[in-house]
């Protein structure tokens, strides 16, 4: 087993949503000559990514992993397949809501030769310490990055055990997508006062703002934050005033939905609220 603990200075929503970001984890893990591929940018649970050597040599020493937790706590990920016989990376986040954030990392691997596999042991251990140093430096870059970064809200709005998702009318690439309603924060703006002022601007309807949900979502040069919401007492139905159509969807309906990049990251956080 290999552990390791480092201090981020930022929050841990921020924290936990970079550990999600592909971008970051490819910029780490290529400082120390390693490739590290995704088919997305942020990571939910059944995800898989692979981590091999560049070259023709990376066919065989090639790794892949599957995410099988990504929350505010954390990421876990276990091995799928590769030449070690188990592999299992948890990395936990603990602190203050608004930081400092302590990030936690244990790894834990089966050589596939036994004793004779052992003696491989002291160089898997070097070599992790060094991407774990390397994902540490590019976390804590990053975290000061999104710390400055134009901040955009969504509302999680529930009702009668389902939420209200918003189908995309533009830009041309994104029609037809779905996403949570909501929009970017202006300059002198609470998130909360962001959000209302959105959900009335866009559907013309009044909300009540709650607790966040899930982590942070680095979308781009932005950060995207989501809130759970509820109608306000008395307010109209939600139109779709911008967007091509709006549904309420419950828990099971989830995955039916083409969902942007960063809404499909909230889709276990969406519905664990639904479930309640």
């Amino acid at each position: 087993m290999l552990r390791s603990t480092s201090v981020i200075d930022a929050p841990r929503r921020t924290v936990a949503g970079l550990l999600r970001d592909t971008g970051a984890a490819a910029a780490a893990i290529a400082r120390v000559g390693v490739v590290f591929t995704s088919p997305v940018r942020l990571l939910v649970a059944g995800d898989e990514i692979r981590v091999g050597l560049p070259g023709r040599l990376g066919r065989f020493a090639a790794c892949r992993t599957r995410i099988s937790r990504a929350d505010a706590g954390g990421l876990w990920s276990e091995l799928s397949r590769g030449p070690a016989a188990a592999l299992r990376h948890a990395t936990t986040l603990t602190g203050p809501e608004q930081g400092p954030t302590t990030v936690t990392d244990e790894m834990t691997w089966t050589s596939p030769f036994g004793r004779l596999g052992q003696i491989a042991d002291p160089v898997l251990r070097r070599f992790g310490r060094r991407v774990l140093d390397a994902r540490g430096a590019v976390l804590a870059e990053r975290a000061a990055l999104l710390g400055r970064a134009p901040v955009v809200v969504g509302a999680a709005l529930v009702r009668d055990g389902r939420v209200l998702a918003a189908c995309r009318s533009y830009p041309p690439e994104l029609a037809g997508r779905w996403e949570v309603p909501g929009g970017g924060v202006e300059a002198g703006e609470s998130e909360t006062d962001a959000l209302r002022r959105e959900c009335s601007e866009e559907m013309g309807t009044e909300v009540v703002v709650g607790e966040r949900v899930g982590t942070d979502l680095p979308i781009g040069r932005r950060v995207l934050r989501v809130y759970r919401a509820e109608l306000a007492p008395g307010a109209p139905e939600p139109q779709a005033r911008e967007h091509r159509e709006l549904r309420w969807v419950g828990a099971a309906e989830l995955a039916a939905l083409a969902w942007l990049d960063a809404d499909r990251a909230l889709l276990d956080d969406l519905r664990a609220l639904l479930d309640g």
